[in-house]
């Protein structure tokens, strides 16, 4: 098989004619390529197919196969798959939930609109993963009955549904009100006391590190509880009383729960693991005075997670962005700025405030143009990208800064040909502006051969429709695969070219 096929295949302006003789020669990855065209037609999309199961669920996904299309003897993964699109036949449910492969029938249990009968012959099923995979999506009555299977996989499913009943979720999370578990997925296969090293040198095991079980099902009861404190339908109150757990992990998800009363935050502030406060830290639901607490906090990630607090008071703010690492991200702080304070922080004496708002791209002109002229390099890498900057204003942060800002001014929506051709002479230039530059709308011909010469670069310059046809052609012969696969995906591909890479 020619290398370069994966990338004819998706091209565009590949002529029907040539498509149908891909799909006659097409392995299970061309097939999946072939997939992905938006223009098949009904006899492609049922030829390919035919071809390939994996390019059958493709197209399934994709939407281009439909019901008539698919034989479930011959092509089940496909027929499964429109089952859980929702668009198979009640029929084929009924023959999946009775095949001899459980994992048909955990795959079938997982598929929504499912019949009563299939359900009910799901729900019983001796396999606890297939009745899990019906679990976690089960209506509120039958998630109450499915809440006492004996399994804590089943259980498990059951703590992560957010259909389930409150109480019954508090029930899963407490363990008050259910008789005991009598199995799990350690017990299933070991003989107990067991806890699974983490070096355990069976390739074919399943069980995770740190699988244990003593009788009580510990691991696994950490798991359902770990389920019903992410569900956001689990009580406030039964979250609560998990603020004291020996886990950290678990006094994580309590940290990060809203609507919690401020005695319990105030009692995970001071929790000894910094990661629990730094999720904490980032809570909405916790009080300015908390917030003012942990800006005192150095525990590890505490003051930047608290950075990102939706409503964090501004002198807060400027006192981490002096403190603080807190990288470059646009804070939700500063999106809910009111445009005195967006004012207020373009002009602040500390260089990490201004550079923070000029991460905004809904800027007023005036205060976008004063920041293009600031002196400091991290105030105009964030600004750089603003669209409604001009050529001159691009080019002065280029001289002024040269390959400090060059890759963030590549990607400035209106940045011109001379712009990124400057660009592309700049002393000691990173390979991401090279990237920038070839995908940018506006690059120019020698723009884009010269970012041909990165070898970063140069899979994407490859796939611009505005190369020759000559460089095209001998980009087909690459060392590099995916230079090779953008070449042969290029819609300016001569067709010769294209005749030439078919079997």
């Amino acid at each position: 098989m020619n290398p370069a096929l994966p990338g004819l295949a998706v091209n565009p302006a590949l002529p029907s004619h040539l498509v149908d003789r891909l799909i006659d020669t097409a392995d299970d990855e061309i097939a999946s390529e072939l997939a992905l065209r938006a223009d098949l037609n009904r006899a492609q999309v049922r030829a390919l197919a035919a071809r390939s199961e994996p390019a059958a669920v493709q197209l399934v996904h994709e939407g281009m196969l439909r019901t008539e299309d698919v034989d479930p003897a011959t092509r089940p993964l496909a027929a499964l798959a429109l089952l859980d699109a929702g668009a198979g036949l009640p029929q084929w449910a009924r023959v999946f939930a009775a095949d001899p492969c459980s994992e048909r029938r955990e795959r079938v249990a997982a598929c929504p609109g499912l019949p009563p009968d299939v359900v009910r012959r799901l729900a019983g099923d001796t396999e606890a993963r297939v009745v899990a995979a019906l679990a976690f999506e089960a209506p509120s009555l039958l998630a109450a009955e499915l809440a006492r299977h004996p399994h804590t996989e089943v259980r498990r499913a059951v703590a992560g549904n957010e259909t389930a009943p409150p109480e019954l979720l508090a029930a899963l999370l407490t363990g008050e009100g259910l008789t005991p578990a009598k199995s799990c997925r350690v017990c299933d296969q070991e003989e107990v006391p067991f806890v699974h090293p983490p070096d355990c040198p069976r390739r074919d095991c399943g069980l995770l590190p740190g699988d244990a079980c003593d009788g009580t099902h510990q691991s696994a009861v950490h798991d359902i509880q770990w389920q019903a404190l992410r569900n956001p339908a689990t009580p406030v109150r039964a979250v609560a009383r998990f603020a004291d757990h020996p886990s950290a992990l678990l006094r994580e998800l309590v940290a990060a729960r809203e609507g919690l009363p401020q005695h319990v935050y105030a009692r995970l502030a001071r929790d000894p693991v910094p990661a629990v406060r730094a999720e904490l830290a980032q809570n909405p639901s916790i009080d300015e005075a908390l917030v003012r607490s942990l800006a005192e906090d150095p525990g590890h990630d505490v003051q930047r997670s608290l950075a990102h607090h939706p409503a964090l008071p501004l002198d807060v703010l400027a006192r981490l962005a002096a403190s603080a690492r807190l990288g470059s991200p646009l804070l939700p702080r500063v999106v809910a700025a009111t445009p005195e304070e967006v004012a207020d922080l373009a002009t602040a004496a500390d260089p990490t405030l201004r550079m923070l708002v000029a991460m905004r791209r809904d800027l007023p002109d005036p205060i976008r143009d004063a920041l293009a002229c600031d002196r400091d390099a991290k105030v105009l890498k964030a600004i750089a990208p603003h669209p409604g900057l001009t050529e001159t204003q691009l080019l002065a942060m280029i001289d002024l800064h040269g390959p400090r800002v060059a890759a963030k001014v590549a990607t400035n929506p209106d940045a011109t040909a001379i712009v990124l051709e400057r660009l592309t002479r700049q002393p000691a230039s990173a390979r991401k502006v090279f990237r920038e530059i070839a995908r940018h709308p506006h690059a120019s011909l020698p723009a884009l051969l010269a970012c041909l010469s990165d070898p970063q670069a140069r899979p994407v310059a490859a796939a611009r429709p505005e190369l020759p046809a000559g460089v095209l052609v001998d980009l087909l012969a690459d060392e590099d695969w995916q230079v090779r696969d953008a070449a042969a995906a290029n819609p300016s591909l001569p067709a010769d070219a294209m005749v030439a890479l078919l079997p």
